[in-house]
């Protein structure tokens, strides 16, 4: 399917064909528990929708805008990896997965990021604008290049994770040192 805008579709009642979805915006549009595996989607953008817990086995997610999203409980790392490349606007990624990814430049902006694990995730160059951090694990984690300047409630440990040049504002520099239990003033 190419060029398509789709809206309020709920995708449990009515499960997404399989095939390749190129340039399709989804608006409003609900794929909570959905199984999404092996599906391609290409330059498509999915506003207001509702993604949680819908399985990525072998997903295909190439130039990918998610906008408005609730998007709880998924797992990226089962995605195919080849082309991987999304954005998150406004979204709500609580208890997500980016475990083992490979997603350089990545755009997050004003997202909830609760509890995300992104374990072994290389995040070279992404922006994290206002977003929260609130028990995100950062574990041999890539973060060179990446721009925390106005993000917030991140722990990252600058011996396990590898943040060479990468930005934090004066303000969340606590989320740098809090692992030695010392008071910044």
């Amino acid at each position: 399917m190419e060029d398509k805008k789709i809206e309020n579709v709920n995708f449990i009642q009515n499960p997404l064909v399989d095939g390749e979805y190129e340039y399709c915006t989804f608006l409003n549009c609900d794929f909570s528990n959905a199984d999404l595996s092996g599906i391609v989607f290409m330059e498509c953008e999915f506003d207001e929708c509702n993604l949680s817990m819908a399985k990525l086995v072998k997903t295909t997610l190439r130039d990918i805008r998610f906008k408005n999203c609730k998007m709880i409980g998924m797992h990226f790392e089962n995605c195919n990896e080849f082309g991987l490349a999304v954005s998150f606007d406004n979204c709500n990624l609580s208890d997500s997965s980016f475990y083992k990814t490979v997603i350089k430049k990545t755009n997050f902006r004003n997202s909830k990021l609760y509890e995300v694990d992104f374990s072994l995730c290389d995040l070279t160059g992404s922006v994290f604008d206002n977003c929260d951090f609130e028990k995100a694990v950062f574990a041999d984690t890539i973060l060179e290049k990446a721009d925390f300047s106005t993000s917030f409630n991140y722990s990252i440990d600058p011996e396990l994770n590898r943040i060479k040049k990468a930005r934090f504002s004066l303000v969340g520099i606590d989320g740098l040192l809090d692992k030695y239990d010392i008071i910044i003033k």
